[in-house]
């Protein structure tokens, strides 16, 4: 345990964002399965709305400094290339 008021309270925010983090890298990462699956199942529609939650996703988690900027643009142009590659 911390000696230090300002480090408890550190470690009392850590919890919190830790379990923020891993929910964003979670639905980030189920946004990506589901779109894996719609390509696989050839219903460009499906794919479609994959596509639009994956790239919400990947914004809303660079928003918030869970992943880099470049990483979710890197993501959004492989989505892209393998929808129009469908």
């Amino acid at each position: 345990m911390p000696n230090i008021k300002s480090a408890e309270k550190r470690m009392r925010q850590t919890v919190g964002r830790t379990e923020s983090n891993k929910s964003k890298k979670s639905r980030i990462s189920s946004a990506r399965r589901d779109l894996t699956d719609a390509l696989q199942g050839d219903d460009k529609t499906k794919a479609d709305k994959a596509f639009n939650g994956l790239c919400s996703a990947l914004d809303k988690g660079a928003k918030s400094g869970v992943i880099t900027s470049n990483k979710a643009d890197r993501g959004k142009a492989r989505a892209a290339k393998a929808l129009a590659k469908m």
